[in-house]
């Protein structure tokens, strides 16, 4: 996986935290899934702590999903693929995936030009691992 630099990643986790407070329950299930991702795309020299902090003030200061996507629109389908992944993990995380969960991933796949079939691949295919 391509190491992200420090802005790009800071907007993509918080899409991610975005996404977990969704349902307006943030767990520490879905902050792990969100702190693994940045523990794994980041350059070594950046603290994970930092940047999650970062990333929950810049989504508690925004209200608006474009901030989050334009950072994503011109990215590898690769890491494309990755975010929308991680996504589907924190919504799985609950065990529920309800009408605004959905309709944040079809808005998102529809900002980012990721297809809604790929998207729904990713989701079945984390289900079953479940």
């Amino acid at each position: 996986m391509l190491k992200l630099e420090k802005k790009e990643l800071i907007g993509i986790a918080a899409l991610l935290v975005h996404a977990a407070k969704i349902d307006e329950i943030y767990s520490e299930k879905e902050k792990k899934i969100i702190l693994s991702f940045i523990k794994n795309n980041k350059n070594n020299e950046i603290p994970v702590d930092q940047i999650m902090q970062k990333a929950e003030e810049l989504e508690q200061n925004s209200n608006q999903l474009l901030n989050y996507t334009k950072i994503i629109k011109d990215i590898s389908l690769e890491i494309k693929s990755e975010i929308i992944e991680q996504l589907w993990k924190i919504l799985i995380s609950d065990n529920n995936v309800d009408l605004y969960e959905s309709n944040l991933m079809r808005r998102i796949c529809g900002l980012i030009y990721f297809s809604d079939k790929d998207s729904g691949e990713i989701k079945m295919r984390l289900l079953k691992l479940k």
